[in-house]
Formats: C-alpha cells, sequence, structure tokens
C-alpha cells in the first residue's frame, strides 16, 4: 500500500541512523520499514483519537523492541541518539495524521530501549 499522505510520504525516516555507521544499514532499513508500515496502517484504519492511534504506535514500539535485540546481535544498539531519532519520526507521523496533541512518552510507551 503506498503512503497517502503526503507530507509523509516524503519524509525520511531515522536520517541520523542512516548516516553513522555505528547503525548497520540494513537494520535501519527495518527500522524505516516499522515506521512506514505503522503510516500505512494509520490510512487503513483511520484511528478516531489518541487512544486508538497508541494502540497502533505502542504495536510499532513493540516491533523496535525486538528489533533491538538484532541490534545487539550485530554490535550495535538503541542507544541516545537512536532513541531520540526514533521518537522524534513517531512525533513526526502522530502530527502529520493530525495528532498534534499526541504524548510523545506515550506514543513509545512499551519501549525497552
Amino acid at each position: 500500500m503506498a503512503i497517502g499522505n503526503e507530507l509523509v510520504a516524503g519524509h525520511e525516516f531515522l536520517p541520523e541512523m542512516g548516516r553513522d555507521s555505528y547503525y548497520p544499514a540494513h537494520l535501519v532499513e527495518q527500522g524505516r520499514a516499522v515506521l512506514r508500515a505503522l503510516c500505512e496502517r494509520i490510512e487503513a484504519q483511520r484511528p478516531l483519537d489518541l487512544a486508538e492511534l497508541y494502540v497502533l504506535t505502542h504495536a510499532a514500539t513493540e516491533e523496535f523492541n525486538r528489533l533491538g535485540e538484532a541490534f545487539e546481535d550485530a554490535g550495535s544498539e538503541i542507544e541516545t541518539v537512536a532513541r531520540d531519532a526514533i521518537g522524534a519520526d513517531f512525533a513526526f507521523v502522530a502530527a502529520a495524521y493530525g495528532f498534534t496533541g499526541a504524548d510523545h512518552e506515550e506514543l513509545i510507551a512499551p519501549r525497552d530501549w
């Protein structure tokens, strides 16, 4: 499914991580895929309120939790720079879909990174 939101479709996810060789490129791409899939789910399910949005963002956060294990296996980790980049992109997605009042910490509440 193609992303219909033009703002999101033209956005580069996780640019800081993509430019840093500490993060394996194939894992950064998997993180980008998680964020694109989140956007596709938002467009398909059209959450009506923040509670519905948080269900979707929490599921995506759980995917990043699993991806964090792959980063560790590759000698990397989701540390400060990565946490900030991922969190910023979750906030960007929420705002791009009109959820400007989303709590940035709640968007990624189940994170273990």
